[in-house]
């Protein structure tokens, strides 16, 4: 049996390296993986206990409404609970999102480079896709803006967007959502959200209530360091989110995912100290590359995309025989550069010497 057709200029995810893969390829016995924007500090401990108490609680199906997740998080938020959708990580809704609305003849717009799943689930839904390049790092939400047509049904926006790590400041946001046509459905992925520390930042639970045509995406896979657990979830005007509840899987989150997520929502303690010390420990990586002559972009995320002179595959096989695992732009559209996730104190400081002596032995003395 052959697959559709489109799938034949198609290839499956590809994840960066491991860290088991890293230590027996290498012969190293500590990995550092800095390229899926995980939580370095980990996950709240209270979630512990939750894992302890639904390890009895695996033959029966979960509540596929989330009852109570939903229910915390529409107070939190000022949200309907039936604005809610949840998702196997915002992976699921965007799939579920280009389910609902994109198909044959219908085309959807978003920045390049951005987050990859946007164009690879609207291209098995049959639609055609138009890519915006990006402007140093930033969305052109003017050119975003023109191409919009009669079959346009999506846009994406990714804020901070993936890879760059560029936000899309309050006025610019609302300034696109008031020109954006109200029948055209604008996704604004918020998977990094909790880390920006711009005065610029949006209210977006605001512009959803002014904006009945905005979906926003969060996830608890960064922050709350429960990518193992996949989930996320959407938040969106009720007929949007009915519709996007069709498409929904009945069980697609489990019930130990939704119960640890609930406590590592409540853990705002752990949250807090998360998004200090990735903000301290960025702040300086970025004064560090200042001085060594190496540039990045505007940074709202927990990652930040380092600019090179020469291949980012050369400094991402540097640094993996070094111990480290980094994201090499050659894979996200950028291929003079590396994108990075912001770790721990101890393990940036190293990362910073290897970086120094790749630059020693690869491009000479134009960085000191």
């Amino acid at each position: 049996m052959q697959p559709k057709e489109v799938f034949k200029s198609m290839s499956p995810y590809k994840p960066g390296k491991q860290i088991e893969e890293v230590k027996r390829e290498f012969g190293l016995e500590k990995i550092v993986k800095l390229a899926s924007n995980e939580n370095p500090f980990g996950y709240s401990k209270k979630v512990d206990q939750v894992v302890k108490d639904e390890a009895v609680q695996f033959d029966i199906y979960p509540d596929g409404y989330a009852t109570e997740l939903r229910q915390l998080l529409s107070e939190d938020l000022a949200v309907e609970p039936d604005q809610l959708i949840f998702g196997c990580g915002a992976d699921e809704v965007i799939d579920i999102i280009c389910q609902t609305y994109l198909e044959v003849g219908t085309n959807t717009i978003m920045a390049i480079p951005t987050f990859p799943q946007y164009k690879h689930n609207a291209l098995i839904q049959g639609a055609n896709i138009k890519e915006i390049p990006l402007l140093n790092g930033y969305h052109d939400l003017q050119g975003m803006l023109d191409a919009i047509d009669q079959a346009t049904k999506v846009i994406w926006l990714c804020s901070p967007n993936n890879p760059t790590g560029c936000m899309i400041n309050a006025q610019s946001m609302q300034q696109f959502l008031a020109q954006c046509p109200n029948d055209v459905i604008v996704v604004l992925d918020e998977a990094y959200h909790d880390y920006i520390d711009s005065p610029d930042k949006p209210n977006t639970i605001d512009l959803l209530h002014k904006y009945p045509n905005l979906i926003l995406l969060r996830t608890f896979s960064k922050v709350y360091g429960l990518a193992g657990l996949r989930v996320g979830y959407g938040i969106a005007s009720l007929p949007i989110s009915e519709a996007l509840n069709i498409a929904r899987g009945p069980f697609n989150t489990t019930r130990l995912a939704q119960q640890a997520a609930i406590a590592a929502y409540q853990d705002q303690a752990f949250v807090d100290r998360t998004i200090k010390e990735t903000i301290k420990n960025k702040q300086a990586f970025i004064r560090y590359l200042e001085q060594i002559g190496l540039e990045c972009y505007d940074s709202e995320a927990n990652f930040v995309f380092v600019k090179l002179p020469v291949s980012g595959d050369m400094l991402f096989d540097y640094l993996m025989k070094n111990g480290f695992i980094v994201r090499s732009g050659e894979a996200l559209g950028y291929p003079n550069g590396v994108r990075i996730t912001i770790g721990r104190e101890e393990d940036m400081q190293d990362l910073q010497v290897n970086i120094k002596l790749f630059l020693d032995e690869h491009v000479g003395d134009e960085f000191i």
